[in-house]
């Protein structure tokens, strides 16, 4: 999924970073419609403004369909067809749109047939891996890899947040593939044009932070393929719907986590920390070998010695493999000494993810 972006460039220099050849083969940029709605931020939520791109002929009839808008648009899609006088009483979440389910739900299949295709415009995507065994989770930035410059290339976890800013003139924009629409208030008042992300599974590079990814469209082609919605039909543009590999990220701070955290330190890149092994104290390795060797209630005649390959009844190995056994007996009671010495009472262990 996508559920939080940074799209921080100043104007201007987020038009550059649109510039285009029309179906002429002119180099040009992209006009605004509404610049003043734009808000740049490194931590961007659903509901906010964010800029897109769409074809000029959705504004303009008669216009060349390779000529390209850009617009803010509200991120959660409010279908054409919402009866309420307030967005916000929308009853299920459109920030999203699965493209497996595109053309089954008519909140995305009526627009889409429309022609109502846009571009999402980010430097790139948050999304959040759950940490196995807890209920943390660790933030990671996913962006377009960039071409590395002199100023780019010292960038690093050790640099300043500030030192970032660098390299934003020349960064690569992600192009998510999006669907918009435009509701009108029953009661009369402006036009509110809001947008939904496509989302597709993950590809194998994400797939250990989260299984669903946006559909991203990577090169120039592609974008033009979707936003021309007056040369290239729905079926063909659907077909530039899929993951792609050509991704890159890095973690970040949890920083992030509260959106209405707003600074550099939201996207810069951070170490994570090296997990250490947990080791038994001292004394709880004594318990370990007593009960391997010589539990009181388990005693027995001696016994001639054990082939090295023989495995002690109460052994760890003996218990991962005989879990019912751990509840009772000393092995129980050890699991929940040892939990104690942890500072981690039994009782109030974490859930396992």
């Amino acid at each position: 999924m996508c559920g939080r972006t940074s799209c921080h460039l100043p104007r201007d220099v987020l038009t550059r970073a649109c510039a285009y050849r029309d179906g002429q083969g002119q180099q040009r940029l992209p006009e605004w419609r509404d610049p003043d709605k734009y808000c740049p931020s490194y931590n961007k939520s659903p509901q906010s403004n964010n800029p897109v791109l769409l074809s000029r002929l959705h504004f303009e009839k008669g216009a060349d369909s390779s000529e390209r808008i850009i617009a803010p648009m509200r991120w959660g899609l409010v279908p054409s067809w919402f009866k309420e006088g307030d967005p916000s009483k929308l009853q299920f979440n459109t920030i999203n749109c699965r493209s497996d389910t595109i053309m089954r739900k008519p909140s995305f299949k009526v627009p889409l047939g429309k022609g109502r295709r846009c571009v999402v415009l980010a430097d790139g995507f948050y999304e959040w891996q759950r940490c196995c065994g807890t209920s943390q989770k660790q933030p990671y930035f996913i962006y377009f890899p960039q071409i590395k410059t002199e100023k780019s290339g010292s960038i690093s976890a050790t640099s300043n947040p500030e030192d970032w800013e660098d390299i934003w003139d020349n960064w690569r924009l992600l192009t998510m593939a999006g669907i918009f629409d435009c509701w009108e208030p029953p009661e009369g008042g402006d036009c509110l044009y809001s947008y939904s992300i496509i989302t597709v599974d993950s590809c194998k590079g994400l797939n250990d932070i989260h299984h669903r990814m946006p559909a991203i469209l990577d090169g120039e082609e592609a974008v033009s393929k979707w936003l021309d919605f007056h040369e290239v039909s729905t079926q063909e543009a659907l077909k530039l719907i899929h993951p792609t590999e050509n991704i890159t990220f890095h973690p970040v701070s949890t920083v992030v986590n509260n959106s209405q955290n707003n600074t550099p330190e939201c996207l810069a890149p951070v170490d994570l920390p090296v997990k250490k092994e947990l080791k038994a104290s001292g004394s709880s390795q004594k318990m370990l070998q007593w009960l391997a060797t010589k539990s009181p209630q388990n005693e027995e005649p001696p016994k001639p010695p054990k082939a090295e390959s023989d495995v002690p009844q109460w052994s760890s190995h003996f218990l991962q493999k005989n879990p019912s056994l751990m509840k009772r007996g000393s092995a129980g009671l050890l699991e929940q000494w040892l939990k104690q010495e942890e500072g981690q009472p039994v009782a109030k262990r974490p859930h396992s993810q």
